[in-house]
């Protein structure tokens, strides 16, 4: 799929999108990078508390990663996850 289109899609769809296509894929350096990105992502959006949770709870983050499409920390994440799709246009 071509940058000007994944820019029109929303944070969720993004998101799913490029999950889906990392897990299929077996991509766990994505879903790592991912991962790694959700506390500065919260931070960015306000959410610093949260950040200091995150960093020391993996449970944490994997909870954060299944709803990284959603509001504002989607939003947030959208560069990530236009630039993975970007490079992957069968997802």
């Amino acid at each position: 799929m071509e940058a000007d289109s994944l820019e029109s899609l929303s944070a969720r769809e993004l998101h799913d999108r490029a999950v889906h296509y990392a897990v299929r894929h077996g991509d766990l350096g994505f879903l790592w990078d991912l991962l790694k990105a959700i506390p500065a992502a919260e931070a960015a959006t306000g959410h610093g508390d949260e950040t200091a949770n995150d960093l020391s709870k993996i449970s944490a983050l994997l909870s954060d990663a299944m709803v990284s499409g959603e509001g504002r920390l989607g939003e947030a994440l959208r560069p990530i996850y236009i630039d993975y799709l970007g490079k992957h246009p069968d997802a």
